[in-house]
C-alpha cells in the first residue's frame, strides 16, 4: 500500500494540506434546491470535495416495521430503517447534475456506495473515488467489488475492532486496491469530543500503512484540528445549511460558517506542524536582539579589572553571550570603556 493516494491529481497524505470533504447525507431535506445551495456552501466553506451517498431504502433494508426493523437508541429512534432511508436518501437523478455543479465550483464529487448496483451507477458517472461508511466496513463483497475497479478508497472505520479493520484491509488488497486511506471514526451521532481517541491516528497509519483522516460526527471545531495535528490528512464532517432545518442529519452537522472556521481550523494546525526546527527562525531574527548580553554598566578606565559591579548581562543582545561572564570577571579592561558599551572580546585584556 502507498502513504498517499491521488484523487484527480490531488496528493493526499503526510506533508500535504488537509482534505476537507464536505458530506451532504440528507440534510437537503428533499429539496434539490437545497442539496444545489449545500454544495455551493461547502465551495465557499472551503472544502475540497463534497461526498454523497448513494443508495435506494429497497437496497439498505427491509419495508418492515418488526422490533428488528425499528431503529433504538440514535437521533432517528422511533423510525423505521425503511422510513429512515426513504427520507434521507439522496435521490440517483439529482446525484449526476450535483457532480457536474461541484465539478463547475472546483469540488471533488465523491460517493458513498451501499451495495453493487450503486457501484454500477457511480462508475457510469466516473467518480474519482469511493468512500466506504464505517457501517459497511464488514461487508467483504462490496470492498472487494469496489477495490477491484481500482480507484481510490477511503474506508471509514467506526465501531471496528483492529482485527475487522485489517481484514478489510486484506480484503482491499486482496481485490487489486492500492490507493486506500483509513478514517478514524466514532459511530455516534453526535460524538463527544471525550469519545473520538484520536490517538489511535498514529497507531492506524503505522499499523496499515496508509494515510489517516477522521471522520468527525461531533459539534467541535478543535477535535478536527487536533486530528490534523496527529496526522490526520482528510477531515470528513457533515454539512447542513441549518440545524434547524429538516434533514436526516442536521442534528450533527456544522452550519456553513461553522464549517468555514473548522476549514481555517486545520489548515492553521497544518500549517503549524511545520517541520522539526531549532534556532532562530525568520520571524524570530528580530527578538535575538533583545536577548541578553555583557555590557559595562559603569564607566571602566583602561586596565581596570571587570567586575560583577561594572559588567552585567542585561538585554538587549549586542554584547559577548552571558556564558563568558565567568571567564572575563577579573580580567583588565584593554581601553576606556564607558557606560552602556557592549563588550567585545577586543574589550578584554589580561
Amino acid at each position: 500500500m502507498h502513504a498517499s493516494i491521488e484523487i484527480s491529481g490531488r496528493r493526499i497524505g503526510a506533508g500535504e494540506p488537509p482534505y476537507v470533504v464536505a458530506e451532504l447525507s440528507g440534510n437537503h431535506g428533499q429539496d434539490f434546491g437545497r442539496a444545489v445551495e449545500l454544495v455551493e456552501a461547502a465551495a465557499r466553506a472551503g472544502a475540497a470535495a463534497i461526498k454523497l451517498q448513494t443508495y435506494t431504502p429497497e437496497t439498505m433494508t427491509l419495508d418492515l416495521a418488526e422490533p428488528p426493523f425499528q431503529i433504538e437508541g440514535t437521533p432517528w429512534a422511533g423510525q423505521t430503517l425503511f422510513d429512515l432511508y426513504r427520507r434521507a436518501a439522496t435521490p440517483w437523478e439529482w446525484q449526476p447534475r450535483l457532480m457536474k455543479i461541484a465539478g463547475r465550483l472546483g469540488l471533488h464529487a465523491l460517493a458513498t456506495p451501499f451495495d453493487p448496483t450503486a457501484v454500477d451507477f457511480l462508475e457510469s458517472l466516473g467518480v474519482p473515488a469511493y468512500k466506504i461508511a464505517s457501517f459497511e466496513l464488514v461487508d467483504l463483497p462490496l470492498l472487494t467489488r469496489v477495490a477491484s475497479i481500482g480507484k481510490p478508497m477511503i474506508l471509514s472505520t467506526g465501531m471496528a475492532t483492529l482485527e475487522e479493520i485489517a481484514e478489510a484491509v486484506e480484503a482491499v488488497r486482496a481485490a487489486g486496491g492500492r490507493q486506500l486511506a483509513l478514517l478514524k471514526c466514532t459511530s455516534a451521532y453526535p460524538a463527544s469530543p471525550a469519545a473520538m481517541n484520536l490517538r489511535t491516528l498514529p497507531h492506524l497509519a503505522e499499523t496499515f500503512g496508509v494515510p489517516v483522516g477522521l471522520s468527525d460526527h461531533s459539534l467541535s471545531l478543535s477535535v478536527p484540528a487536533a486530528a490534523v495535528a496527529l496526522g490526520a490528512a482528510i477531515v470528513e464532517k457533515h454539512l447542513a445549511l441549518s440545524r434547524s432545518q429538516p434533514g436526516s442529519d442536521a442534528a450533527f452537522s456544522l452550519e456553513p460558517a461553522e464549517f468555514q472556521a473548522m476549514v481555517e481550523a486545520v489548515r492553521t494546525a497544518y500549517e503549524a506542524l511545520g517541520r522539526v526546527s531549532y534556532g532562530a527562525g525568520p520571524e524570530e531574527s528580530a527578538a535575538l536582539r533583545l536577548r541578553r548580553s555583557l555590557f559595562v554598566v559603569r564607566d571602566i578606565r583602561a586596565g581596570e579589572p571587570f567586575t560583577p559591579e561594572n559588567l552585567r548581562a542585561i538585554r538587549p543582545g549586542d554584547g559577548l553571550p552571558p556564558r563568558h561572564l565567568e571567564q572575563i570577571l577579573g580580567r583588565r579592561a584593554s581601553r576606556d570603556l564607558p557606560l552602556g558599551t557592549p563588550l567585545g572580546w577586543e574589550h578584554v585584556g589580561e
